[in-house]
């Protein structure tokens, strides 16, 4: 016998959870089918271990220096067993909170592998979930009358440069590291690889970074990448761009060496592990996808503004649609395709609004375009810029390097853009989204009273600089 219910979620990472919750506080009978845990890949592979690892990583490279600060220490060591204990605590902690809200909220939980079935004697749409339970027992039947797929994605590789877990790696095996690698290649200078080559160096690895674009984190600002290059540079890290590796030249034997074209020379690299870093491949197999008329394409399911797939009723959100791969993206997707689910019309997503972080040491956070983005689409730009060297705070804190950018269209003040490198910025950034959000000018960022000393007074004096009126520069 099919269990009806009105709402079915395949996935229970970020966006399928939060969806899920949206959905019961709306009065939409709701279930979840997760075949792994609760919370997905944000919560178990992703975004909470990546920066509990970070944190560590923080830690131990603050207190080679606290020196610095008068606090005299020695033999500082990395515990890598503790350090891998404390991650799983913070992950083990989250779970159970996320089980919780299931519970509180009253929606089912599968613990399986949903799948799409077509048209059958349950419905004459495609829709009804098979449940491959986890545990053995008989398949469940799930009869939604709609359906939110929320697979989320997995790390991809390059072709012919196969993942044993060993000596060469994805994100996922990484965060699983008992003992730190005394060297490591990184392939891919993005968001993840500088987080991960930031992390590595901070804990005293040998790392290097091959990336085949002509600069790290290239979507972005250039004067962000820049600064973000320089400093890498100053903690130890080596930075190759314009490379492109060869997987056919990989030789694992009691470490690795690999080979890149680097602006048309042969160069050879040599490290104990590598990692795989060039993004994330969504998860479309095995879903039951070929049984309705759902579109994907480049790899991505196809939606509306609201979510929906070719199947009116059937929804897709988060990493397994592309575009900004983010836990805080699909959880607000998944929200905009519950209140549509509910006709409580939504208001489009407009992803120009949303905040982009990258953890690392420094720190970086972006909303909105960058000057060249600005500029490609017609706009005669003003640009205010100021050093975290001139912030009271960050010199306290013996951080001091970076700078806060914002970009304003001349002609009618509008904030284009915000791009900021420096310490804690990740916590700052929602400033300047809540800016664009309510369509304001740099001129109101100027008067709002920064309190001093605190780090998001550079905010204010760059939004001063747009204007040429910075006071501390």
């Amino acid at each position: 016998m099919a269990l009806e219910y009105d709402l079915v979620i395949l996935g229970g990472g970020t966006g399928g959870y939060v969806a899920a919750i949206r959905a019961s506080q709306l009065g939409l009978k709701t279930a979840i089918v997760e075949k792994g845990k609760l919370g997905g890949t944000c919560l178990h592979q992703g975004c909470i271990p990546s920066k509990a690892l970070l944190r560590s990583a923080e830690v131990y490279a603050t207190t080679k220096h606290s020196e610095d600060f008068g606090i005299i220490t020695s033999d500082v060591s990395v515990d890598f067993g503790k350090v891998q204990a404390r991650k799983n605590k913070i992950i083990d902690q989250l779970h159970k909170g996320v089980e919780h809200l299931m519970k509180q909220g009253k929606i089912d939980v599968y613990e399986g592998l949903g799948r799409i079935l077509g048209p059958s004697i349950f419905s004459p749409m495609p829709g009804t979930i098979s449940v491959e339970m986890n545990n053995g027992s008989e398949n469940e039947m799930l009869l939604p009358k709609n359906v939110i797929v929320a697979t989320g994605s997995r790390p991809r590789t390059l072709p012919d440069l196969e993942i044993d877990g060993e000596f060469v790696m994805s994100s996922d095996e990484a965060l699983q590291l008992e003992t730190l690698p005394g060297s490591i290649i990184i392939v891919g200078g993005g968001v993840i690889g500088i987080e991960w080559a930031s992390m590595l160096s901070d804990f005293g690895v040998e790392v290097t970074v091959i990336e085949y674009a002509d600069r790290i984190i290239p979507t972005e600002d250039k004067e962000i990448s820049k600064e973000m290059q320089r400093l890498m540079k100053k903690k130890g890290i080596k930075l190759v761009t314009s490379a492109k590796v060869l997987p056919e030249t990989l030789v694992k034997d009691n470490g690795v060496t690999i080979s890149a074209e680097v602006k048309g020379t042969l160069k050879e690299f040599k490290a104990e592990k590598l990692l795989v870093s060039v993004g994330r491949q969504a998860n479309v197999e095995g879903i039951g996808l070929d049984n309705t008329e759902i579109q994907v394409e480049k790899g991505f399911i196809v939606t509306n503004e609201f979510f929906q797939t070719k199947e009116s009723h059937i929804y897709a959100i988060g990493d397994v649609i592309g575009g900004l791969q983010l836990a805080h993206v699909a959880s607000h997707e998944g929200i905009v395709a519950v209140e549509h689910i509910a006709g409580k019309d939504p208001s489009p997503f407009d992803y120009n609004l949303v905040s982009r972080c990258i953890y690392s040491n420094p720190e970086v956070s972006s909303v909105g375009i960058t000057e060249d983005q600005a500029k490609e689409k017609g706009h005669k730009v003003k640009v205010g810029k100021f050093s975290f060297r001139a912030i009271g705070k960050a010199l306290v804190f013996g951080e001091s390097d970076g700078f806060v950018k914002i970009i304003s269209d001349e002609a009618t003040n509008d904030i284009l853009g915000v791009h900021m490198i420096g310490p804690h910025v990740t916590d700052m950034i929602t400033e300047a989204g809540l800016a664009m959000v309510l369509d304001a000018t740099a001129w109101e960022i100027a008067h709002t009273i920064h309190p001093h000393p605190t780090l998001s007074e550079a905010i204010g004096e760059a939004a001063l600089a747009v204007d040429g009126k910075a006071i501390h520069n």
